[in-house]
């Protein structure tokens, strides 16, 4: 989590829906120029593997090599991954609603959702 915010804060992007599940996560974001949806993971990825090996002295492979993006066009297609993001830990049983769900923006408040969705608005699971 604090890795996601940490480059929030960095302007490298608007995040606007997250969950963060024991084996993975799933993300809202709009990369912010000259960032783009590849460098904004990378950073995500990279940044959490270099806390984990220099905290927790984790010495083995974190994360795939890839990942799965698509493009969110409108809003009705940015609600329904909204709620997917949302119920994401009450289908593995990890909250009985998704506000119970520690790591999720079910209890965050984070960037608004985007006006003119079209262009720039991923959601990477």
């Amino acid at each position: 989590m604090d890795v996601l915010l940490c480059y929030r804060e960095q302007r490298k992007y608007l995040l606007h829906e997250l969950v963060i599940m024991p084996n993975h996560f799933h993300l809202l974001i709009s990369p912010l120029a000259p960032v783009t949806l590849e460098k904004a993971i990378q950073f995500i990825k990279g940044g959490f593997s270099y806390r984990a090996r220099k905290e927790l002295g984790f010495q083995g492979e974190i994360w795939q090599t890839s990942f799965h993006d698509r493009r969110v066009r409108d809003h009705t297609e940015y609600s329904e991954f909204k709620r997917h993001i949302h119920l994401n830990p009450v289908r593995r049983g990890l909250a009985a609603v998704p506000a119970q769900y520690e790591f999720s923006s079910a209890k965050l408040t984070l960037d608004e959702t985007p006006q003119g969705l079209k262009p720039t608005v991923y959601r990477v699971a």
